[in-house]
């Protein structure tokens, strides 16, 4: 096949580009440049799609002996993740930038470009593993490094996108073996340290960040009853499951520390509580899609489980489709599991789907903490 590689710059894609060559196909490598910024540099290892990414990434082409070309997507990247961010968490919500690159940049945008260029598959670095069904379906799955395992940011993709979709590590069993890979190989990017933290945040300071970018504005820090226990500079800042940062001035009755349960941005009000209050047993989501072949039927409780955070683990629930949305009921209590996230479907290792969650519902009433 005519496969483009996406090109981090880091050690994950250059090996999936290298065992793409090595299968056969014809490789192009293409890296996507996100940002205008000139100075944009790595810092330690945060971030990723920098300048020296960039260069380590043409290194390991001219290894593998493909093409390789620089992309400017950093249009389409500051209004499909960085304006939606902003505008996510001035809503109250909590997105998932990561989520929302895979979904509109390089499954949307970058996929979109290749096919148009005569191009049958994209090619990334990501730990996981299609497979295919008796009925000749394919279906997302677990990664065999499970400690790596990335199939929940993929969650967003659709059947068709997966039929022009390569990941060619996913059977393999550990980052190490990769590293060996690469160093076996003669890649520079062998032993580069992982990316970590939000790419267009390279300090990692999310509320800074957002406080530079939407300004600040006094609102009232309440408790669950609706009484008045401080102040802050702009509810943006703030995420559900939050401990530190609250100034609270006077502690709670029971001495112990308070999280934020709620985000209400249009009176710019934040709502604390225990952390017993944090605890959720069902979500809400009128967005969601299937990865693959969609279930026969939706509109009877099925068993499945059920992931909210890129690396957090999957636990026992059961979901259906109503009317106007998706609803999932976990059968333990969740921890601070805020709107805008993104709740991922699987069946064993499979990905059936993914929920963008648009309301949740406590465990525990209010005054039964």
């Amino acid at each position: 096949m005519k496969v483009l590689a996406a090109m981090s710059g880091g050690v994950d894609s250059a090996v999936a580009a290298a065992r793409a060559v090595e299968a056969g196909h014809e490789v192009v490598g293409v890296h996507l440049a996100l940002s205008r910024m000139p100075g944009t540099l790595r810092t330690g290892s945060r971030g990723c799609c920098t300048i020296e990414d960039s260069m380590d990434a043409q290194r390991a082409a001219n290894m593998l002996g493909i093409p390789y070309y620089v992309w400017d997507f950093s249009e389409r990247f500051k209004a499909d993740v960085v304006d939606d961010f902003i505008a996510e968490y001035q809503a109250g919500r909590t997105p998932n930038p990561c989520m929302r690159c895979n979904e509109r940049i390089k499954f949307a945008a970058l996929l979109e470009k290749a096919l148009a260029l005569g191009f049958d598959a994209v090619c990334t670095g990501h730990y996981a593993s299609l497979l295919t069904d008796e009925a000749g379906n394919l279906e997302l799955h677990r990664s065999a490094a499970l400690a790596k395992d990335q199939s929940y940011v993929l969650g967003v993709l659709t059947a068709e996108q997966l039929k022009h979709s390569m990941f060619p590590l996913g059977a393999t069993a550990s980052k190490d073996l990769i590293r060996a890979e690469a160093m076996e190989r003669g890649l520079a990017v062998a032993n580069k340290p992982d990316s970590y933290d939000i790419c267009f945040i390279p300090e990692g300071d999310t509320q800074d960040w957002l406080a530079d970018k939407v300004g600040t504005e006094t609102g009232p820090i309440i408790d669950r009853e609706g009484n008045v226990l401080g102040s802050h500079e702009g509810a943006h800042g703030f995420t559900v499951g939050q401990r530190k940062g609250l100034s609270i001035g006077r502690p709670a009755a029971d001495g112990k520390p308070r999280y934020v349960l709620e985000i209400r941005p249009k009176t710019n009000t934040v709502v604390v509580g225990s952390q017993a209050a944090l605890a959720i047993a069902e979500m809400f989501g009128e967005k969601f899609t299937w990865c693959g072949q969609a279930p026969a039927n939706t509109s009877d409780w099925t068993q499945i489980h059920v992931q909210v955070r890129a690396h957090g683990d999957a636990i026992a629930a059961e979901f259906k489709v109503t009317d106007s949305a998706m609803v999932i009921r976990v059968s333990e209590p969740l921890l601070g599991v805020a709107p805008g996230q993104t709740a991922v479907l699987y069946l064993g290792t499979r990905v059936l789907g993914q929920m963008t969650i648009d309301q949740t519902v406590s465990a525990v009433p209010v005054g039964a903490e």
